[in-house]
């Protein structure tokens, strides 16, 4: 399939894996890269830029063909040495990277005289407009189903990727609630020219986590989602668990809650840890409403493939009902 998108990341199908915190590693992206997406590195994942330039080198040894940095730049009181991730991706040889939060004009300049294509995750349209002045290339569109951050809007994607879509002159990605080709064929029909993939690309066997986990995103329906953080407006959607659940009902307490008296509970390490032990109520889990169309652990490149062919089916099927 070719299209903008396809064409510019040097992909062959407009499957885009997205960047994922404890996920994102060289062997989730290089099995989607080599199966005919674009697979994503997760820079934070790594402790510093040095061990991100590693990984950069332990991907190309298992693909050949592009892949991505997801590089989450949101304000924070610490902020971890940016600069010094955005020489490592353009040291590495990376083409695309994926960014999260304000537009920073040193990372654009920097990735553009380095030929580097910039795809920016919005919740907003407003936002992508900001983003496409600042110099994206590509806008993924995140709507409230996506998991991770939907933002404070709740706007579905059903409405979200139209509108973006009518709004910008480049590329757009869905991003949130696809998870098989009838989601592809829906986003394509909207005007999007790819799709950006989290939740489901967990429950593959490549994806770089426990079993456990794995087995209960099977075993989830689409009710088995939790939104935290709404009352500190940073809303996160992640998986029903012990964990998830408590952080909410702290939230609704009466008089409330501050960060700190949830931190013990949603600290990055514990979540890494529950992702690695396979402990589903041992730390956040992310994942979307997705889950509920979730029922196998395929191979990235049998989902994969089973995508194209029901995205193709579903299209045909439709044009062939017009008339």
């Amino acid at each position: 399939m070719t299209n903008r998108l396809t064409a510019m990341l040097g992909i062959r199908y407009p499957i885009v894996q997205g960047g994922m915190q404890w996920v994102g590693y060289a062997e989730m992206a290089a099995a989607v890269s080599n199966a005919g997406g674009l697979g994503t590195l997760t820079a934070l994942s790594q402790p510093d830029p040095e061990a991100l330039a590693r990984e950069i080198a332990r991907t190309r040894e298992m693909t050949d063909r592009p892949f991505a940095v997801n590089l989450t730049a949101l304000p924070s009181i610490a902020p971890p040495p940016f600069p010094e991730y955005v020489d490592a991706i353009v040291r590495g040889g990376v083409k695309v990277v994926e960014t999260v939060g304000p537009s920073r004009r040193d990372f654009v300049e920097t990735f553009r005289a380095n030929g580097v294509r910039i795809i920016h995750k919005c919740t907003q349209v407003r936002h992508a407009l900001a983003a496409r002045r600042a110099g994206a290339d590509v806008i993924s569109i995140d709507g409230f189903e996506c998991a991770g951050h939907p933002g404070e809007k709740d706007i579905p994607n059903l409405l979200l990727v139209p509108l973006a879509v009518r709004a910008l002159d480049i590329p757009v990605i869905a991003s949130g609630g696809i998870g098989d080709g009838r989601g592809l064929a829906a986003a394509l029909a909207m005007g999007a020219e790819g799709i950006n993939m989290g939740t489901r690309f967990c429950a593959t066997r490549e994806a770089p986590i426990h079993e456990n986990i794995k087995r209960a995103l099977v075993a989830a329906s689409e009710h088995d989602t939790r939104l935290i953080f709404r009352t500190l407006n940073n809303t996160a959607r992640v998986l029903a668990n012990a964990i998830s659940e408590e952080v909410v009902a702290t939230e609704t307490r009466p008089g409330g809650c501050s960060f700190e008296d949830i931190r013990h509970l949603v600290a990055g390490a514990r979540g890494r840890a529950a992702l690695q032990a396979g402990e589903v109520d041992g730390g956040i889990v992310t994942a979307g409403p997705v889950v509920g169309l979730i029922d196998d652990i395929p191979s990235c490149a049998e989902l994969i493939g089973r995508m194209m062919e029901e995205a193709r089916r579903h299209l045909a099927a439709g044009l062939a009902a017009l008339g």
